[in-house]
């Protein structure tokens, strides 16, 4: 019998017993163990205390923060913006699981609109790219790239181009090719008049950069103004194939180089990353203008054991540097940090000193993250004042402190003494005091993290958990149970069938008699694939963090049953009282005393 959307169910069945749930999730998010849960921070939203829950016993996930949840698949879904049967046909090929080809073998879905968008993204950056190489239009970009030294072989390669400055001239290269000008305004391509009448181009006197996604499609532009005009760099909008803080500049290309290296070196701009490629540095990537995501990170775990950061000289790249470095350390990467001295970007360093020395100084050379911290530190201190030592040093000394290794504690404490004619064993003494506090502090934290660990505590309060009414509580509590028993789901489907009050929980209901009618065994993530349906999966991973014992009784099952068989009865008598009161209105006594009986008969039931 085949699942939903053409897959065989022994393929997901193979996939989700291959791909363990605190694996996937692992790859991209840092967890810690609680109890018999797993928690970290949420990729999918922005939040600083974990709220994000893995349940390895059932092989699901769930963040309490923004309600998403499902299983291995689901979770590869969200991560990667991936449809269901392309999530198992990824996760099929890295488990070596074969797929049926042919007849009756699995067939991706096709999606007419993306499919249409993908295509115009590809003519687009071939036209752009004629533009600037073939016509009058293109001389003054050509012009420019030629300036920061981009030769022929690196504007072809990473099919660069150029955008006139003119309103129409995408509209109508899209219109000849008989695109609708809407779902291209949709995706990126196109803006709207100021009237609302018309279309006219996103990018103009810009050189375009196209932006792929992992497989190599074109699926956005970043474009560099030639003139003056804001903002100097303007990347294509979110749409149905972009989501900036998912993709990685340049990651097609430089994955071969990635895995081989199991390094990758991470830029702040598209020209620095073409640069260092033509340097033979063909392991870079950048961010797409935006700041360093967990999902960006979790993509790099999964390529790279080790990142060096390499951004630009000046104070604002490297204060971005310093920001970026717990984010990649805190999901278990080794980092390094190149140090760019005179306020170079890496691109103007190749210009300057050339690909030779860029390569042995600036990458084969970057420093460890303490190392860097140090040399950033120092900036901020004039170091032949004694109050500018002082100050450093107690900036510093809680940095080697933090380190492990005790050899490297020495190491560094020593460089400090010899630089600031200091005595090692001071230093020493300063070090370990501040590293035994730091210890104290830890302990007290985790005791801390113990009894605030609802996730609901804000500023020494904790916020009351928002009361569910009985026969909902009930309602969820009967699934639970339902989930981990088949007799359990017999049971209440002899006195309750679907007659849940939720919507939601009556179709739960509804798919699990259904999925146990096949002879399946209780398994909640095996059931929820069977699902397809993005509400009832967030619904199901919230009834699944139930605690529940396992064991239960017919008392138990029959309360629940009773709140759920209330409501309907309740909502009964809630009417019949308003009809009473419309007929003592009207005068109608006799009809309100008939009414008020009929009420009492079902305040008995």
């Amino acid at each position: 019998m085949s699942a939903g959307q053409g897959i065989p169910e022994n393929v997901i069945d193979s996939v989700l017993e291959q791909h363990d749930i605190v694996d996937t999730v692992g790859k991209y998010v840092h967890l810690t163990k609680q109890g018999k849960y797993m928690k970290g921070l949420c990729p999918f939203h922005s939040e600083k205390t974990p709220s994000f829950t893995v349940t390895p016993e059932r092989q699901i996930f769930y963040c309490y923060g923004c309600g998403k949840g499902g299983n291995a698949i689901k979770f590869r879904m969200e991560i990667e913006g991936l449809s269901f049967p392309e999530a198992v046909k990824v996760m099929a090929e890295e488990s070596h699981i074969a797929m049926p080809e042919g007849q009756g073998g699995v067939v991706i879905p096709s999606n007419p609109e993306r499919d249409r968008l993908l295509q115009a993204y590809e003519w687009t950056a071939k036209f752009y790219h004629f533009l600037l190489k073939n016509t009058e239009h293109g001389k003054a970009a050509m012009e420019y790239l030629r300036s920061r030294g981009f030769s022929d072989k690196m504007i072809d390669l990473f099919q660069i181009g150029y955008a006139p400055d003119r309103w129409d001239t995408l509209v109508q290269f899209l219109t000849k090719r008989s695109f609708d000008l809407g779902e291209m305004e949709k995706g990126g391509l196109l803006s709207v008049r100021s009237d609302g009448e018309d279309y006219l181009d996103r990018f103009r006197d810009r050189v375009m950069f196209p932006i792929y996604d992992r497989n190599g499609r074109v699926i956005a532009f970043a474009g560099r103004v030639l003139g003056d005009a804001q903002p100097k760099y303007l990347n294509s909008p979110e749409s149905k194939l972009f989501n900036k803080s998912r993709i990685l500049y340049n990651l097609h290309q430089a994955k071969p180089a990635i895995r081989k290296l199991r390094q990758i070196v991470l830029f702040e701009g598209y020209g620095d990353v073409i640069s260092a490629w033509e340097a033979g540095v063909q392991n870079g990537v950048a961010t797409m203008g935006t700041s360093l995501t967990e999902s960006h990170t979790g993509l790099m775990k999964t390529m790279a054991d080790e990142v060096v950061i390499c951004y630009d000289g000046d104070r604002a790249g490297q204060a971005a540097a310093m920001k970026v470095i717990p984010l990649l350390e805190g999901i278990g990467l080794r980092v390094k940090v190149s140090v760019l001295n005179e306020g170079l970007d890496p691109d103007e360093f190749i210009h300057k000193y050339g690909q030779e020395r860029f390569v042995r100084q600036i990458i084969d050379g970057a420093v460890s993250t303490t190392k860097f911290k140090l040399i950033y530190l120092k900036k901020n201190h004039i170091l032949l004042e004694e109050e500018g030592k002082i100050a450093y040093t107690k900036e510093v000394l809680p940095i080697i402190a933090m380190l492990q290794s005790s050899t490297e504690r020495e190491v560094y404490l020593r460089e400090l003494s010899a630089e600031l004619q200091l005595s090692f064993e001071s230093l020493k003494q300063d070090c370990n005091e501040i590293r035994q506090s730091m210890q104290k502090n830890m302990q007290d934290g985790d005791n801390n993290d113990k009894r605030w660990n609802t996730g609901r505590h804000k500023k020494g309060r904790v916020a009351a958990p928002t009361l569910l009414p009985a026969y909902h509580t009930g309602e969820r509590r009967l699934l639970a149970i339902m989930l981990q028993d088949t007799e359990a789901a017999r049971y209440v489907q002899e006195r309750l069938d679907d007659a849940f009050n939720i919507d939601d929980h009556a179709a739960i209901a509804a798919y699990l008699y259904a999925y146990y009618a096949q002879g399946k065994p209780p398994d909640i993530s095996r059931f929820m694939s069977s699902l397809h349906d993005d509400r009832l999966e967030k619904t199901l991973s919230s009834i699944s963090m139930m605690d529940t014992p396992r064991e239960w009784n017919t008392q138990v099952l029959d309360d629940c049953i009773k709140e759920v068989q209330k409501v309907p009865l309740k909502l009964q008598i809630d009417q019949k009282k308003e009809e009473m009161i419309s007929a003592e209105r009207s005068g109608d006594f006799l009809r309100a005393a008939q009414i008020a009986s009929e009420i009492i008969a079902l305040e008995r039931q």
